[in-house]
C-alpha cells in the first residue's frame, strides 16, 4: 500500500476522483520528517513553494492545484491558499482561489475541500462566493466533486465543468452536447453522484420552498429527460434539448414545456393532457442544470430506481407496507426463474416495476444474443429488434393498487415498449370489483391496450380469479392485515386451520394464494415473504397450502439490511413450480434448494455498500457505476457466482423444465 493510500484510510477525504499520474507526481513530492520523533510526510507545494505537512485535506488540495495546472491550464501564480474571506470582522479562510487575468484582486473561482460532506460544503462555498461576488465555485474531498455557477446569491446552478484558463463561463454554457458527450461527461461516473443525492440538493436549493408538488415536478423533469435522451439515442447527431444553453429562465422554461409536451405525446397515459411543469423559470433552470448532465439511461436504469425510489418514499408508500425491491435482489429472482421470450410473466405489486423491467432485460439479451447483435452501452434507449418489442406489448404485465407507484412503472415500461405498456391500476386482491373499475371511461383511457391484454389470459371468460401466467414475480406489501371480510371470504387462506373465517388476514398471505391464481399448472413463482411465514408454528397451514400446489423450488434469506432504511423485517424469497404432469409432475419427496444471502449490500443506515479491491478502490462496471456489494449473482463476470448460479446448477441437476 502506498503512502497515499495509507492516508486515506481514515477520515472522510479520498483520492479515487483523480488519476494514476497525478498520484504518482504527489507521491514523488512527499518527504518524511521527523516530528515528535515519528515519522511524518511533507509535500512541496506547487503554490506557496514550500514543504506543507501532509494530511487527507492537504493531500485532495494539493491534487486539485495539480489538476488546475495541468488540466485546465491555470497558472501557480494565478492562484492563492488560506485566502481571507471577511464577514464583517469575521475572517475565514477558503482553500484555493483563482482570480480574473484582468483584475489580479478580484476572486472567480473558490474551490473548497475543508468540508468533506457535500452539504456542508456547499454552504460554506456560497458563503465565500457571495462574500467574495465569485462566479463559480467547486467542492471536493477527492471521491466527489461539484462545479457551481453564482447566478444570484439565491440560486447556485450546476455546471458540467469550470473554463479553462483561455475559456470562458459561456464557452461551457454554450456548448452543444450529443448522447455521445452524455456518456463521456455523465456527472455520475466523472463526480462520482448519485441521482438521488441531486434530488436532495435540487431540494436544499430550490425544491423544499418553491410551492410544489416536489414528487410530481422531479417526475415531470425526469420523464422528460428520459423522452430526450431515447430520441438522441435513436439519432447520435441530434442535439440534446434538455439542457441550458445559456438561454434566459423564460426561454429555458419554454424549451422545457415543449420538450415535455413531445414525451406525452410519445408516452400517453402517464400524465394528463394538459399537465404543465410548474415550477418557475428560476427554480426550473436550477432543476435543468442540476439533471442536464446525468445520462438516466444504461443497462438496467437502475439510476432512475434509485430517484423513484426515494420520491415515492417521501409520498409514503412505506406506510402501506410496500418497499422497493433492491434490483439485485430482482436480478437474483430473474435468473433463477430463467424466463424465455415466447413466456408470459406479470408482477402483480408491481411498485415502480423492477421485476417486469429486469425480465424484459434479461429476455431482450437472450434475443439479441441469438441474432448476434451487440449490447452496447445505450442498451436501453436504443430501437430494438421487432421481437423485444413484441415481447413487452405481448407478455408482459404489471399490477399495483398505488397510483402514484403505476405512473412511475408506466414510465419504465413504456421506456421498454416503446410507448406502449402493460402496467395497470388494479387492486390485486379485490378481483370482484375489477369489472366496475376497468369500465370507467377514465380508467380505459389509460389502461385499455393492457387490460385487453390481461383478459386475454384469463382461465375462464369473464371471471378475474384465475389466469394462466407462465411466471408470476412479487414482492407484496407484507406490513397490515386486511379486514374486510367481503375480500377475505375469497381466499382459502382467509381461514383457520378449522375452516372459520378469520376477522383479519396478513395482506402478503392473501397475496400468496393470489398470485398463485395466476399461474397455469407449471408455472413458476418467486415471492419475497416475512422470514415468520417460513419458521412460525402459527403459519404452518399457509405452508401446506403452498406445498399441496407446488413444487418448492429454493428459499433464499436475504440479509437483514436489505429493505432498509424503511425497515429491518427479515425477508426470504421463496421460489416455487405449480405442479403439472408435464413440466412439474408431483412428486412427495425432493430436494430443495436453500442458501443465505451473506453480504448484506446495505448498511444499518440503509446506505448501499459498494464493491471494492484489494487496495480498496471502488470496483466500477462497464457504464462506470458502482457494484453493490452482494452475493446473489455473478456482476457481469466482474465478482464471483453467487445464489443464483449456484441455483441454475442445482435446477440442471434436478431436470427442472425451465433449466433444461
Amino acid at each position: 500500500m502506498s503512502l497515499i493510500d495509507e492516508l486515506f484510510q481514515t477520515g472522510a477525504h479520498s483520492a479515487t476522483l483523480f488519476d494514476a499520474e497525478a498520484i504518482a507526481a504527489l507521491d514523488a513530492r512527499i518527504t518524511m520528517k521527523k516530528t515528535k520523533g515519528a515519522d511524518t510526510p511533507y509535500v512541496d507545494c506547487l503554490v506557496r513553494r514550500k514543504s506543507i505537512k501532509l494530511t487527507p485535506e492537504e493531500a485532495v488540495r494539493q491534487l486539485c492545484i495539480d489538476m488546475l495546472i495541468r488540466t485546465y491550464g491555470y497558472a501557480p501564480e494565478d492562484m492563492r491558499l488560506e485566502h481571507p474571506i471577511h464577514f464583517g470582522r469575521e475572517v475565514k479562510r477558503a482553500d484555493i482561489v483563482l482570480f480574473e487575468k484582468a483584475q489580479p484582486n478580484a476572486e472567480y473561482i473558490i474551490i473548497e475541500v475543508k468540508k468533506p460532506k457535500l452539504s456542508e460544503g456547499k454552504e460554506q462555498l456560497k458563503s465565500y462566493c457571495n462574500a467574495t461576488g465569485a462566479t463559480m465555485g467547486i467542492w471536493t474531498n477527492g471521491q466527489q466533486i461539484s462545479y457551481y455557477h453564482r447566478k444570484d446569491p439565491n440560486y447556485f446552478e450546476d455546471i458540467p465543468n469550470i473554463p479553462c484558463a483561455h475559456q470562458k463561463l459561456k464557452d461551457i454554457l454554450t456548448e452543444r452536447w450529443t448522447i455521445e458527450h452524455l456518456v463521456q461527461k455523465d456527472k455520475l461516473v466523472t463526480e462520482k453522484k448519485s441521482l438521488k443525492g441531486l434530488i436532495e440538493e435540487m431540494e436544499d436549493e430550490v425544491l423544499a420552498n418553491a410551492g410544489v408538488d416536489v414528487f410530481e415536478e422531479v417526475f415531470k423533469l425526469i420523464y422528460t429527460k428520459l423522452y430526450d435522451e431515447m430520441e438522441s439515442g435513436r439519432d447520435h447527431s441530434r442535439t440534446l434539448e434538455f439542457r441550458n444553453y445559456g438561454d434566459t429562465d423564460t426561454d429555458l422554461k419554454k424549451s422545457i414545456q415543449s420538450l415535455f409536451e413531445k414525451a406525452k405525446h410519445q408516452w400517453p397515459g402517464v400524465f394528463p393532457a394538459d399537465a404543465v411543469i410548474t415550477l418557475t423559470p428560476s427554480h426550473l433552470a436550477v432543476c435543468v442544470s442540476s439533471l442536464q448532465d446525468v445520462k438516466l439511461f444504461n443497462s438496467n436504469l437502475d439510476v432512475v430506481d434509485d430517484a423513484f425510489e426515494y420520491l415515492m418514499s417521501k409520498s409514503q408508500k412505506g406506510e402501506k407496507g410496500q418497499f422497493f425491491t433492491p434490483r439485485y435482489v430482482i436480478d437474483m429472482c430473474v435468473r433463477m426463474l430463467n424466463p424465455t421470450a415466447h413466456e408470459t410473466m406479470i408482477d402483480t405489486a408491481a411498485g415502480s416495476c423492477g421485476f417486469p423491467v429486469h425480465t424484459i432485460f434479461y429476455v431482450w439479451k437472450k434475443i439479441l444474443a441469438e441474432r448476434g447483435i451487440a449490447q452496447s452501452h445505450l442498451f436501453t434507449a436504443e430501437k430494438k429488434p421487432a421481437a423485444c418489442e413484441d415481447y413487452v406489448r405481448r407478455n408482459v404485465f404489471a399490477i399495483d393498487f398505488d397510483e402514484k407507484a403505476v405512473r412511475v412503472a408506466r414510465t419504465l415500461n413504456l421506456i421498454a415498449g416503446d410507448g406502449r405498456t402493460n402496467v395497470m391500476h388494479l387492486n390485486t386482491l379485490d378481483y370482484e370489483q375489477w369489472d366496475s373499475v376497468t369500465r370507467e371511461e377514465e380508467w380505459q383511457d389509460a389502461y385499455h391496450e393492457g387490460w385487453k391484454g390481461l383478459r386475454g389470459l384469463r382461465a375462464a371468460k369473464n371471471e378475474n380469479r384465475d389466469f394462466l401466467f407462465d411466471i408470476v414475480m412479487a414482492n407484496p406489501p407484507f406490513a397490515g392485515d386486511i379486514k374486510e371480510s367481503r375480500i377475505i371470504a375469497k381466499y382459502e387462506l382467509g381461514k383457520t386451520k378449522k375452516g372459520k373465517y378469520q376477522n383479519k388476514v396478513g395482506r402478503d398471505i392473501l397475496f400468496i394464494e393470489r398470485n398463485l391464481s395466476f399461474l397455469k399448472p407449471g408455472g413458476r413463482m418467486a415471492i419475497v415473504l416475512p422470514q415468520g411465514r417460513f419458521n412460525n408454528v402459527s403459519d404452518a397451514y399457509i405452508r401446506d397450502f403452498i406445498a399441496a400446489r407446488c413444487r418448492i423450488l429454493a428459499v433464499v434469506g436475504l440479509h437483514g439490511n436489505v429493505f432498509k432504511p424503511h425497515t429491518g423485517t427479515k425477508t426470504s424469497v421463496l421460489l416455487v413450480q405449480k405442479w403439472d404432469d408435464n413440466l412439474c409432475p408431483k412428486r412427495e419427496d425432493y430436494p430443495i434448494f436453500f442458501a443465505t444471502m451473506r453480504r448484506p449490500s446495505k448498511d444499518r443506515s440503509g446506505d448501499k455498500i459498494v464493491r471494492t479491491d484489494t487496495e480498496g478502490h471502488v470496483i466500477l462496471d462497464s457504464h462506470g457505476h458502482m457494484i453493490v456489494d452482494h452475493d446473489l449473482y455473478n456482476h457481469d463476470g466482474m465478482t464471483e457466482d453467487g445464489i443464483a448460479e449456484a441455483f441454475a446448477a442445482f435446477a440442471q441437476r434436478e431436470g427442472l423444465s425451465f433449466f433444461r
